[in-house]
């Protein structure tokens, strides 16, 4: 093995592979490829510097072509696909089951909105969507919408959220951002911004910065990069060098999201909402039962008239 520390100080190509392997076997999750690059910085003693990270992104395309890597190790966000070219045979049987299953489902998926009787309405926003499913779990389990603004959001992003935000506004909800973002000029800025802006629009938010801050920086010890020369805000910036998010584990930035979701939501007022939809659940199942008999009904009736229609027309045409 080369090495958690490189030899004499060498972080070459067979170093960065034989540590990322070690590093990709131990994570469940896929990761970006900047992930791992972080990961070696922050565990192994990499150099935390442009050139160490073309070094990494190197070395792994090179591993993936070798196989010595797979190649569905890493995940890119930033390039998706939208929808699907579908070309496998109909199976009518399958369709049967499928919307056998879907009824059934419908039939008992009576549930109440999460958050509809707490007092708060929470949104994670995350600086990058890199990083969004690192936090997708989250979101998903805790029913909070999970926000990438990729830096400064638009104006555009920006108003779509000021319109959820008023809505949460009208039902006496506080609009409660938590957000991650890098340690650097800009990211500390974010949250000032994200909360000025929207004021601005009408709408008063209160941000919730997670991470990554300076004491969290030095408490976990993360290496610092020199920051970005072309950053205007450096110059009053007082953090002590650029960290970015991808530096922290996976697994600690889900905790921290769910600790911090969990803390804004009232776990009283959720029994109370639970013991309604029980309540409510068979009455659901009640009324679904009879509109789905009475919509198969009225189907009935329309193939018996399209059939008489068409027995006419075969009528007419004898005539």
């Amino acid at each position: 093995m080369a090495g958690k520390n490189g030899n004499n100080g060498d972080y070459g190509r067979q170093w960065i592979i034989e540590n990322s392997v070690e590093i990709l076997d131990d994570e469940s999750d896929q990761m970006t490829v900047r992930q791992l690059y972080y990961r070696l910085v922050a565990d192994y003693g990499m150099p935390n510097c442009i050139q160490s990270y073309k070094r990494v992104v190197s070395a792994m395309t090179s591993a993936r072509w070798d196989r010595t890597v797979k190649f569905d190790a890493f995940i890119d966000r930033d390039r998706t696909v939208f929808g699907e070219t579908d070309a496998e045979p109909t199976d009518l049987d399958q369709k049967v089951r499928t919307a056998t299953n879907q009824v059934q489902a419908w039939m008992s998926n009576y549930s109440k909105h999460r958050w509809e009787n707490q007092p708060n309405f929470v949104e994670i926003w995350i600086e990058k969507k890199a990083l969004q499913g690192v936090f997708e779990d989250v979101a998903i389990r805790r029913d909070v919408a999970l926000c990438p603004c990729k830096g400064y959001p638009s104006l555009t992003f920006l108003k779509e959220a000021r319109d959820r935000f008023l809505e949460a506004q009208d039902r006496d909800q506080d609009v409660k951002i938590i957000y991650f973002g890098d340690h650097d000029p800009s990211g500390d800025d974010i949250p000032r911004s994200l909360e000025e802006n929207l004021e601005r629009m009408g709408v008063e938010v209160e941000v919730i910065r997670v991470a990554l801050t300076k004491e969290q920086v030095m408490a976990w010890n993360l290496p610092p990069a020199p920051t970005k020369a072309t950053d205007s805000r450096t110059k009053n910036w007082d953090g002590i060098g650029q960290v970015e998010l991808d530096a922290v584990k996976p697994k600690q930035l889900r905790a921290m999201a769910q600790e911090a979701v969990d803390e804004l939501f009232d776990r009283d007022l959720y029994e109370d909402l639970m013991a309604q939809e029980r309540e409510e659940r068979a009455q659901y199942r009640e009324r679904v039962l009879a509109n789905v008999t009475r919509a198969l009904a009225d189907e009935d009736e329309d193939e018996d008239d399209e059939e008489e229609e068409d027995e006419d027309d075969e009528d007419d045409d004898e005539e």
